[in-house]
């Protein structure tokens, strides 16, 4: 074991315990204790690609001292400084990019140390791919709670057109931490061993909304939940990552909440209108009066 081991070991059980009351005696015996014993560094936090989410057991939450009680409370200590980590890192990350973004913001942010940075996540670039997983586990999550209802297909697009396009608007830092990642083609998150895993939830519901579509004779039969999922969120992510230079170039702001809700009726009826077999003005049918849609004229 070499300086900078015990050195590690003696930063990270420091930590550990700076809001605990293994103090006095009782802390430099526990320092000691990792001086001397290389072995107890299987018993610390160590750094992972995977988030740690096994729920702590009440009972050993509460259990009474000794070894397996301070265990846990270490493991407790320990998920809540990996998380605090890497909220700082998405700000962090989502305000300045990753090339710009420092592990020294993230720290102070995080209100811990550098050393504790590498030692959970191994380096910036491991942290920034968590921080992607994060994202897309974040948006997947919302994305399943999508209430609709097959037997309105119609409504049921509207929906998740809406769904996608409010959930941009509520988490700016998902389409700029995308923004950054695009920049680097996708650099970190082709490392992430969950990539596969993190796919679109709102795909299957797209595809089941468009059967049932097809089935009720509404809605074209070549058209893909794929192709689909790209159009909603191409038309929302553009205009939103785009809406401070096209607002001085059209003259036109295009951030206030009356062109927001503008735009949302823009997409909703230029998907409708993608999809449905009879469009408007034709014999049939026409798209909700809902969607409010109203032309644009001048700047």
């Amino acid at each position: 074991m070499d300086a900078d081991d015990v050195f590690r070991r003696i930063v990270v059980y420091s930590i550990n315990v700076v809001n605990t009351k293994f103090f006095g005696i009782d802390y430099i015996f526990m320092l000691g204790r990792i001086w001397m014993n290389p072995n107890l560094e299987a018993q610390m936090p160590m750094a992972t690609n995977a988030r740690k989410k096994a729920p702590v057991p009440k009972k050993a939450l509460h259990a009474g001292p000794g070894k397996a009680s301070i265990h846990v409370a270490t493991q407790v200590r320990a998920h809540k400084t990996r998380e605090a980590i890497l909220r700082a890192a998405t700000r962090v990350f989502a305000r300045n990019g990753f090339t710009d973004g420092k592990i020294e913001s993230i720290s102070s942010l995080s209100r811990t140390h550098d050393r504790m940075i590498y030692y959970y996540f191994g380096s910036k670039a491991q942290l920034f791919v968590e921080v992607l997983e994060a994202a897309y586990e974040k948006m997947n999550e919302a994305e399943e709670k999508i209430d609709i209802d097959l037997n309105e297909p119609i409504a049921a697009l509207t929906t998740v057109v809406h769904f996608v396009w409010q959930y941009y608007l509520d988490h700016p830092e998902f389409i700029t931490l995308l923004n950054s990642e695009n920049l680097l083609k996708g650099r970190h998150i082709k490392k992430s061993a969950r990539a596969s895993q993190l796919s679109s939830p709102a795909v299957a519901i797209l595809n089941d909304v468009l059967r049932s579509g097809v089935e009720q004779g509404l809605f074209r039969s070549d058209k893909s939940a794929r192709d689909l999922y790209i159009e909603i969120a191409a038309l929302g992510y553009f205009y939103l990552s785009n809406r401070y230079t096209l607002s001085v170039f059209l003259n036109s702001d295009l951030r206030g909440e009356g062109e927001l809700d503008h735009w949302k009726s823009v997409i909703t009826d230029t998907i409708l209108r993608s999809v449905l077999l009879v469009l408007p003005g034709q014999a049939g049918t026409a798209l909700p009066s809902a969607n409010g849609l109203a032309p644009r004229t001048g700047a």
